[in-house]
């Protein structure tokens, strides 16, 4: 049943992506009840013709309305880095998944190239209307420098914040997805 409405909902996707001058192929899909209608939205990762060679994603967010159509209630193009290509290095692929009852996680990493290796999720919540940046959670890792690298995982709507594993507090924010940038998670996390 769950396979036939993410296809359905997949296929509702394609056709207002023709319409718009959003995605142009989609990389990752989640479906859930985002707004709490008790109706399956959905949720989708991907490439923007305008992105594809900066490695960059979208997240584009559709919500049901009256007569149970998909209707795009969020663009967010070029918000997650990833690479998305058939031929890609193993280790830098992007994904979105349903978080909890009404959460999106949207995670992207490099642990494949460099010393530098990361992970990083984004939980979006749909509060008042938009869907918001609810958490940021970072980890980073030195490959030859083993006391370096940390971890962080912030909850942007409670100001909650935990670095290296130690509790502190830092300003409670809403940020739309729209307005998100990777920046300023780093600078919260002061990485």
């Amino acid at each position: 049943m769950r396979l036939t409405i993410l296809a359905a909902a997949l296929l509702s996707a394609q056709a207002a992506i023709a319409a718009d001058t959003g995605p142009a192929r989609i990389v990752d899909a989640a479906v859930g009840d985002w707004n709490g209608d008790g109706k399956p939205d959905l949720a989708l990762l991907a490439e923007a013709a305008a992105d594809a060679e900066d490695d960059q994603l979208g997240i584009y967010i559709y919500l049901r309305d009256d007569h149970d159509l998909l209707r795009l209630a969020a663009s967010a193009p070029g918000k997650i880095w990833g690479s998305t290509a058939v031929d890609g290095i193993y280790g830098q692929e992007p994904s979105i998944k349903a978080a909890g009852k009404s959460s999106i996680a949207v995670h992207s990493q490099n642990s494949a190239i460099g010393r530098g290796r990361w992970e990083q999720t984004l939980t979006l919540a749909y509060r008042n209307g938009q869907f918001v940046v609810a958490g940021y959670t970072y980890s980073d890792y030195d490959t030859l420098d083993p006391d370096a690298g940390g971890t962080c995982d912030y909850n942007a709507l409670t100001g909650k914040l935990q670095k290296a594993g130690k509790d502190q507090t830092s300003e409670p924010r809403v940020i739309a997805i729209t307005d998100w940038k990777d920046e300023t998670g780093q600078s919260i996390c002061g990485n």
